[in-house]
């Protein structure tokens, strides 16, 4: 009989098929999450004239699908750690499809924000879980990477808004964006035929025949037989507790993720649903409007792809403060009068910097907090965040109806860069940021 230890195998293992199964079923969640978020600023201006809706009226109406997403990532990340990862993100899944769906039979900016309001409860219980998940099974050698790569669907998915923006809405109106939304329910049996439960929640279930038929998939070569047993250096107790967040040291790097989240989901948020309306206003035409949110969602491909190597290479928390510096810088360009390609290779940058940073931080996140509050740390980073998603479509709303000048709206959206890069500046100096799936005894500080 051989006791092994999961945490060890895993971190150890070579990336094979398995990895990349968890990462592609992750990544297409994530595609469909981020259509369900990023479509609101693709339908806005039609609805802003349709509905003759006020900046104001317009930023409060996107912010509600934030709302939910901020009690989602409350809800759903705690709820994980106690059901499983595998129910969390089915059950999220579900919801936010078919209140998007439903969201396309609106005929009142009342009806409109209650389905986006659920949308959002949908929404921000996927992220934190599906991110939890594929930190549990990635190699530590690559960890940063894969998490990152696999959240590049989230940005996929608002490119895939803004691509059937394009297309659908002069011909068949904003509801059509949302009933497609109905499309991705036929993957579902799918999804949950094939995505394999979190091992840290098997374990504290006492589930050991399912586990070892997991962990061969990660290490065939183990050649696991009934009669060894599967355990985890983490400690099993107080799981799913809010107050784990802040104790053994970790009190100073949970604040300032929470900052840093807070920071960045404005940014992300306030971009994606203001863009095309301000490049609108500066007299582009709806068409290329929309194609500046694709520059904006492919750049955050690129960010997310581009930041997780150099995390897994130097010091994740480090880039991230790189990251904020370069968004901050460009972001307020974004205001001037340029070139066709330069402006492009703006947004492109911006998108890298805030959409790619999110996704960073959510992977810094996964680092942090050991397995048994995995979820909960990252549910309550990204609900905390959430308020900054809120805050957002209110500022932009607020900024279109005081008429300033189309720079001065870049500026004040950039001005959270700078705040969340001092934040992130002290997590990498002062808070100790250790790997928590590493077998070898450490000290309980960070673990």
């Amino acid at each position: 009989m051989r006791n092994i230890d999961v945490n060890e195998v895993i971190d150890g293992a070579r990336f094979s098929r398995f990895h990349w199964l968890v990462m592609v079923l992750c990544a297409v969640l994530l595609i469909f999450d981020g259509y369900d978020l990023f479509i609101y600023g693709v339908v806005l201006p039609v609805l802003m004239e349709e509905w003759g809706l006020s900046p104001v009226e317009a930023g409060a109406l996107g912010s509600y699908a934030l709302f939910g997403m901020m009690f989602g990532a409350f809800i759903f990340g705690p709820l994980a750690d106690r059901i499983g990862r595998k129910k969390g993100i089915a059950i999220c899944f579900l919801l936010f499809s078919v209140a998007t769906f439903v969201n396309g039979f609106a005929t009142s900016p009342t009806e409109f924000g209650i389905c986006r309001f659920l949308a959002g409860l949908g929404c921000g219980g996927l992220m934190p879980n599906a991110v939890a998940l594929m930190n549990e099974y990635a190699p530590k050698r690559l960890r940063s990477t894969l998490v990152a790569v696999m959240f590049s669907g989230y940005s996929f998915g608002g490119v895939l808004a803004a691509g059937l923006g394009i297309y659908m809405l002069p011909r068949f109106g904003w509801e059509a964006m949302f009933f497609s939304a109905a499309v991705p329910l036929v993957l579902l049996p799918v999804i949950l035929w094939l995505l394999p439960e979190s091992p840290g929640f098997l374990l504290r279930q006492g589930r050991q025949a399912q586990a070892r038929r997991l962990l061969d998939k990660v290490a065939p070569e183990l050649a696991l037989t009934e009669q060894d047993r599967l355990v985890q250096a983490a400690p099993q107790g107080k799981a799913a507790s809010v107050l784990e967040l802040f104790r053994e040291g970790r009190v100073v790097g949970t604040l300032m993720l929470w900052v840093s989240f807070f920071c960045c989901l404005l940014m992300v948020f306030a971009l994606g649903s203001w863009l095309p309306k301000l490049m609108a206003n500066a007299g582009y035409s709806l068409g290329s409007s929309l194609s500046f949110l694709l520059a904006l969602n492919f750049g955050g491909v690129a960010g997310a792809i581009l930041g997780g190597w150099l995390g897994d290479r130097y010091n994740l928390p480090r880039v991230v403060v790189a990251f904020f510096v370069v968004g901050s810088a460009s972001i307020p360009l974004l205001g001037i009068q340029s070139p066709m390609p330069v402006l492009y290779a703006l947004v492109a940058i911006s998108g890298a910097t805030t959409i790619g940073t999110q996704i960073l931080l959510y992977a810094t996140v996964a680092q942090f907090y050991g397995l048994t509050i995995r979820s909960t740390g990252l549910g309550w980073a990204s609900g905390v965040g959430r308020t900054g998603a809120i805050v957002g479509p209110l500022l932009g709303g607020a900024l279109m109806a005081a008429a300033l000048p189309l720079q001065a709206n870049f500026i004040a959206f950039a001005i959270p860069g700078v705040i969340a890069c001092v934040a992130m500046a002290v997590f990498a100096l002062r808070a100790r940021t250790p790997a928590p799936a590493m077998p070898a005894p450490l000290p309980a500080a960070g673990r």
